[in-house]
């Protein structure tokens, strides 16, 4: 269900994927310092909140907000990022 979704959203110029993953017109930016990339994180993790999956950031299989209150994620985070 979800592949098929992602093959929708695929734009026909699109040749080298069979997927849309990502939204068009997105943009790296650089992270300048510890206050930038804890907004980013904050960012993150409260997405499926916002998004009404869960009611809890923790609640969120997938997310690594797990591992930075302590608690075990599906993955391995390394939190010295400095």
């Amino acid at each position: 269900m979800l592949l098929q979704q992602l093959r929708d959203l695929k734009l026909p110029h699109k040749t080298a994927s069979e997927y849309q993953v990502w939204q068009e017109g997105s943009m790296p930016k650089q992270i300048l310092n510890n206050e930038m990339m804890q907004q980013k994180l904050e960012y993150i993790h409260n997405n499926p909140v916002a998004r009404g999956y869960v009611d809890d950031p923790l609640h969120w299989r997938y997310s690594s907000a797990r591992n930075y209150a302590g608690q075990l994620g599906l993955v391995e985070v390394v939190t010295d990022w400095y």
